[in-house]
């Protein structure tokens, strides 16, 4: 999903141009980011929750030289589905996959 997408889906389902949705979708996802800086996770029913989980420092390996790298501690957003977006999303790779099944068939 990109901002433009966002802004084609809000200035469908509304009466809004393209600037106003623009607006509109850049609004949104600033709320998301806002709320997860302040509380750390951000859900959306059927969707899924987006969680803040801190990482450790750690030794690493330069794969071009093979020396260890020390890499710092920080943070990174994990985002776990939904049980319906899974379903959802499973039932969809199963009909991508017979639609291909049948294009190749034919072919």
């Amino acid at each position: 999903m990109s901002k433009r997408f966002l802004t084609d889906v809000i200035q469908q389902s509304t009466d809004l141009n393209g600037a106003a949705s623009g607006r509109l979708a850049a609004e949104i996802i600033a709320a998301i980011k806002a709320e997860i800086i302040e509380t750390g996770r951000f859900s959306l029913p059927d969707f899924g929750a987006f969680t803040v989980r801190e990482t450790p420092k750690r030794m690493a390996l330069n794969p071009r030289t093979g020396e260890k790298v020390a890499v710092k501690a920080g943070a990174t957003v994990k985002f776990k589905a939904s049980p319906s977006l899974k379903v959802a999303a499973f039932a969809g790779a199963k009909k991508a996959k017979r639609k291909a099944t049948k294009a190749a068939k034919s072919a």
